[in-house]
């Protein structure tokens, strides 16, 4: 799989990234668990696969320790890779200082068993104001001097509301964002995300291309968008688009896919996967023909503006 550049961080990526949150085993999340020996073995797959990108957090559970598990087993991450974690607030207090973010990225270079980082995100930053965000003493400031000491290379903020992510970009602190359920077949929401990142030459790497489920199962298997319950309205969308994809034989998971791997902006597109096969499997949808008629008659089914997510 061929390599592009990740924004201007100097990193070369490829479009596909490996999703690592559900290798943690959250079966109260995700619906089923995960096996530390299969979790292991999916990322040793990957390892020896043409996928160069991985993202984990360190709020995935036991998602960077299973990975540093594969890595040990390579000596090392191997030559071209690229590894991204998050700093994420403490488990039990909630606190997310810059002092909390010390901790997260030292406990994340314990799990991972590396000494250093090449790309860190500040995760899911809706979870403090971002006026206490960017005080000091904040997780921006301790964040940066982090890169400044080189225990980080390149910093990304990851999370949900676009506003609030635009607030970050315009900083100038960050290199890197993560935006996720917000720019797929069915939703346009990062919209405004991405010519920002698109004007400032920040990396734009996009998260759940499938909603969560929905863009793959389908509204009647898979009645949540996004981690609610999704609107009468989406359901019925989804439900066009299964119908133009059988129409011509394409799996509706290799239109979610590659409808975020078309667009320009976009640099790579996070597919969580639970299992080694999944890494064929995917690489299969995203090289899957897809004629031009299809993706003329999904674009009109997309959700209006008054319809997309905050």
């Amino acid at each position: 799989m061929r390599t592009g550049p990740l924004g201007r961080t100097g990193l070369s990526v490829t479009p596909l990234c490996i999703g690592t949150s559900a290798l943690a085993s959250m079966p109260e999340l995700y619906g089923y668990a995960v096996s530390a020996e299969r979790a292991v073995a999916t990322m040793l797959e990957v390892l020896d696969g043409e996928i160069n990108f991985i993202d984990t957090s360190n709020g995935y559970g036991d998602s960077e320790r299973r990975i540093g598990e594969a890595l040990r087993a390579r000596g090392g991450l191997p030559a071209g890779f690229v590894l991204a974690t998050k700093v994420d607030p403490d488990p039990v207090t909630g606190d997310f200082s810059g002092d909390r973010v010390r901790a997260s990225v030292a406990e994340s270079l314990d799990r991972l068993g590396l000494d250093r980082l090449q790309l860190l995100y500040f995760h899911d930053p809706e979870r403090i104001p971002f006026e206490q965000g960017m005080a000091p003493g904040g997780a921006v400031e301790a964040l940066v001097k982090l890169r400044e000491e080189g225990v980080v290379e390149h910093l990304g903020v990851a999370g949900g509301p676009i506003g609030l992510l635009r607030r970050y970009l315009a900083t100038g602190a960050f290199e890197a964002v993560i935006t996720h359920n917000r720019y797929t077949l069915v939703d346009r929401s990062a919209e405004p995300l991405l010519a920002d990142a698109a004007e400032r030459g920040i990396a734009v790497v996009n998260g759940a291309p499938y909603g969560g489920g929905m863009l793959v199962k389908g509204p009647d298997e898979q009645p949540k968008y996004a981690y609610r319950t999704a609107s009468d309205q989406t359901r019925e969308r989804v439900r066009a688009m299964q119908e133009v994809c059988r129409a011509h034989g394409i799996p509706l998971a290799a239109a979610a896919l590659q409808f975020s791997l078309r667009e320009p902006r976009i640099a790579s597109t996070i597919v969580g996967i639970t299992t080694p096969e999944r890494v064929a499997q995917t690489l299969e949808l995203a090289s899957l023909p897809i004629p031009g008629e299809v993706w003329e008659r999904l674009e009109p089914l997309a959700a209006p503006t008054e319809e997309w997510l905050d």
